[in-house]
């Protein structure tokens, strides 16, 4: 299948022009599966420590407006997140879109709570499921940006037969490195191939985001990496090598 990572700006401004660069890379590279950043289409709001009711509800709003809008990617599939409230909680959400539906697979259930990260501050945590989700064909896990680095979850996910994790994230400048260790951990622990998109740019304080969306095999192979030059990049991956790997060292030990 073909599938396909970003960087879009955070910055409101400029993240309709990279919506449009990214509509007509899509449909050129005839993309199966598209994966979007964490809770893309609202300026980063947890980058505040304080709760601001309407900076919520006009996030919210956003995605409900752009979530309407996926199908001009014109791929099979897309997979993100979104502020939700459920059952009276405030949530970020993974979903997937498929056929102009989106469908609930995940809520984030580790949280940071630090400078530009205040997210336990803004949502609570999920309840601590991880279970597949299925998008154009693939079985695919989400761990939201801090859930990488819960790696146990990503063997759990390999155990149940993973062929994708999907990592949409919200990370600095200053880790990128960092992250693209967690991601390549990930994929080795699960025998599955780990997708990556993220934000990009500077916030409206100056904050500035890592980008470096990526694409990285089950053996921890970094087959592609978003950059400013190139902020979407499409693969083709073999879910057959996904599966084949969850014989394969060091997943078959345990």
């Amino acid at each position: 299948m073909r599938v396909t990572v970003c960087q879009l700006n955070d910055e409101r401004s400029a993240f309709e022009a990279d919506w449009d660069a990214l509509q007509a890379h899509v449909k050129r590279e005839r993309s199966d599966l598209v994966l979007l950043p964490e809770m893309p289409f609202a300026a980063w709001f947890a980058i505040g420590r304080a709760f601001e009711p309407a900076v919520w509800n006009d996030a919210v709003a956003a995605h409900g407006r752009w979530k309407a809008r996926l199908g001009e990617l014109g791929a099979a599939a897309v997979l993100s997140t979104e502020p939700a409230e459920r059952n009276g909680k405030r949530l970020n959400e993974a979903f997937v879109w498929c056929g102009g539906r989106a469908a609930p697979a995940h809520h984030k259930r580790y949280l940071p709570e630090e400078d530009g990260f205040w997210e336990a501050s803004w949502y609570e945590r999920g309840d601590g499921a991880f279970q597949l989700a299925e998008a154009a064909g693939a079985r695919v896990g989400f761990q939201i940006c801090t859930e990488l680095w819960v790696l146990d979850e990503a063997r759990r996910y390999g155990r149940a037969g993973a062929d994708i994790i999907a990592a949409p994230r919200c990370t600095p400048e200053s880790s990128v490195e960092r992250w693209l260790v967690a991601g390549r951990a990930a994929a080795m622990l699960a025998g599955a191939f780990c997708l990556s998109s993220n934000h990009a740019g500077a916030s409206r304080s100056g904050f500035k985001f890592g980008g470096a969306g990526w694409i990285i095999d089950p053996e921890g192979a970094v087959l592609a990496v978003t950059s400013e030059a190139e902020p979407v990049i499409t693969r083709d991956i073999d879910l057959a090598v996904a599966r084949a790997a969850k014989s394969t060292y060091p997943r078959y030990v345990r």
